[in-house]
């Protein structure tokens, strides 16, 4: 196998991997970077790629991937329950870059025409020459690694992976087998998540503060598992007062009740979204922030979507909260939010008086659990770490050879290797 690295080598967004067989060329993810003016990962000519596997709905996996789509010939690989999602975000996206994305929502309809749907842990032929088997990767619903063969050679992709238990998903399958090859992200390779129990613990007690002192607790939340997960936790725990849901995430849950074998409680998935207050339109909204309560809205990092308007009305009011749950990109207002306590409010900046806690709700794997994959991993695979920032992943490659032994390097964008 030869393998090209096309993008989210020394960065995180628009990861794309190129590989190629004897005859048969096939892509690992095909993302974007998304902004005001979105970016792709190097290019490849639609007629040279049979398949692409995809490993999440996640824009930076899979923001890029209707590109191949703009005429019929190309393969999409990925399970029903990331298609779905998939096509649910990509939408948005259209919706908010379309004037600078180079496809439309036509091409959304041929990439799902052109879908080959599996399960998670199916094993299939691509090609003619590859096989490929899909464990769950913990990321997000319907997520998953990718182990890819050729000619006896065994390639593992993680994508992005998650090795710790949530409310909503179980965490990742670590049966890889024999393997030659390891291509790993690297995005909290040099950091430490709490204990998740901890954090889940210290996010309900501030959640119960801030509503029984007469106050709103604002989470921005990411559509897709995070609202959903954070809805499970306030239900496992039994969180008598009301929560709100809000905006795309409700598009999220409807797909995942028709996927519950995807999670890891359906029980208490269906409880907790039975349980919630559904934001019916903007006089319910204009209701809800004068309510003691919670609500979860998209967008996570207060960057558009219904949460820009809680933030407004709830940020200048001392007995309120914002929980910041998930990652922040510099220059985002939720990053703002976060460093400077600053937030725009009609155009103006405004400081906050509302409580600002950040709670490390990640769905991917910190240091530890990063280092702990190679304990699962038989042979003794060439490594190769990507989805960090150059440090980040040049000093995981560095431990990854100081603690296992291990060849390992840090790729950058166009670098090609043999397997």
């Amino acid at each position: 196998m030869e393998v090209t690295f096309l993008g989210g080598a020394r960065e995180v967004g628009k990861s794309a991997i190129l590989v190629k067989g004897n005859e048969t060329k096939i892509l690992l993810d095909y993302g974007a970077q998304t902004g005001r003016e979105p970016s792709f990962p190097m290019h490849v000519q639609q007629k040279d790629v049979h398949s692409i596997l995809l490993t999440h709905a996640h824009l930076d996996h899979s923001g890029g991937v209707p590109l191949f789509f703009l005429r019929e010939g190309v393969k999409l690989v990925t399970t029903g329950l990331t298609l779905e999602l998939s096509n649910l975000l990509l939408g948005d996206f259209i919706k908010l870059s379309g004037f600078y994305l180079p496809f439309e929502y036509i091409d959304l309809l041929t990439m799902t025409k052109n879908t080959q749907k599996i399960s998670i842990n199916d094993e299939i032929e691509v090609g003619g020459e590859f096989k490929a088997r899909f464990p769950s990767s913990g990321h997000i619903p319907g997520a998953t690694t990718i182990i890819l063969e050729h000619k006896g050679k065994r390639l593992l992709y993680t994508g992005d992976i998650n090795l710790r238990e949530s409310q909503l998903l179980k965490g990742a399958d670590l049966d890889f087998g024999e393997l030659d090859a390891v291509i790993t992200e690297s995005t909290y390779s040099q950091v430490e998540h709490d204990p998740r129990p901890k954090i889940e613990d210290d996010f309900v007690n501030f959640a119960r503060e801030v509503v029984e002192r007469g106050g709103v607790l604002l989470v921005p939340a990411f559509s897709v598992g995070r609202a959903q997960e954070i809805a499970c936790l306030l239900r496992s725990r039994n969180f008598r007062h009301t929560v709100a849901m809000d905006g795309m995430a409700l598009k999220t849950n409807d797909i995942l009740f028709r996927y519950q074998d995807s999670l890891r409680d359906p029980e208490l998935f269906r409880k907790a979204m039975e349980s919630i207050e559904v934001v019916s339109g903007w006089s319910h909204r204009k209701r809800l922030v004068k309510t003691p309560s919670v609500i979860i809205s998209p967008a996570g990092m207060l960057a558009g979507g219904a949460s820009v308007f809680y933030n407004e009305h709830l940020a200048t009011q001392a007995r309120n909260g914002i929980s910041i749950v998930a990652f922040q990109v510099p220059g985002s207002p939720g990053r703002t939010l976060l460093d400077k306590g600053l937030t725009v409010i009609n155009g103006r900046t405004t400081p906050v008086k509302a409580e600002v806690r950040r709670f490390d709700f990640s769905g991917h794997a910190g240091r530890s659990e990063l280092l702990e994959i190679f304990q699962h991993v038989k042979g003794s695979p060439r490594v190769y770490a990507v989805h960090g920032d150059g440090p980040s992943c040049e000093m995981f490659a560095q431990e990854i050879h100081e603690k296992y032994g291990l060849e390992a390097s840090a790729p950058a964008i166009g670098d090609k290797i043999i397997v």
